[in-house]
């Protein structure tokens, strides 16, 4: 017996979205010219968000193996965009800091992601835009606490569940 799975529910349109928008994104960056991958033009964008922030604070905001960003920021200091600096605090840290260069990069970066979201917006109306950006913000706060909330959970143990049903 085959089940079929309804591919319009939430969790696969989203992946499916995000799928598109990150091809569409990857292509646009090296159309562009920008002389940077996809990879390190995100972490160009997550640096400028972060502002001056350590590096291991930075994969785990991006989701990147520390090694996997500590590759982009190699090729990103060699090209001038940022530096890395010891943390005052911690010895043992390093801050990523962008530079004055990182600025035009950014700028070629950002108008990529207008034009993707425009793409992405087609007909959709100011309104529903908004509306859209907002329930998803809702979803992303709802699902983020709900993991912190079970990661300070203690870990259940057998005895936990013993003669209750699963």
């Amino acid at each position: 017996m085959s089940s079929r799975f309804d591919t319009d529910t939430f969790g696969f349109l989203i992946t499916n979205l995000s799928r598109l928008i990150k091809a569409d994104l990857d292509r646009r960056i090296v159309d562009e010219g920008i002389g940077l991958t996809p990879g390190e033009a995100r972490t160009l964008l997550h640096a400028a968000r972060a502002g001056e922030v350590r590096q291991n604070v930075l994969a785990e905001r991006m989701g990147l193996e520390p090694m996997t960003l500590s590759t982009y920021l190699d090729r990103l200091e060699d090209r001038g965009l940022v530096r890395r600096m010891p943390d005052p605090t911690d010895r043992r840290a390093k801050l990523v800091c962008l530079t004055p260069e990182a600025d035009a990069a950014l700028e070629a970066i950002r108008r990529v992601t207008r034009d993707v979201r425009a793409c992405a917006r087609g007909d959709i109306s100011e309104e529903e835009w908004e509306l859209l950006n907002r329930l998803l913000k809702k979803a992303r706060a709802n699902l983020a606490g709900l993991c912190e909330k079970k990661r300070s959970q203690p870990p259940k143990t057998d005895s936990d569940t013993e003669g209750r049903p699963a």
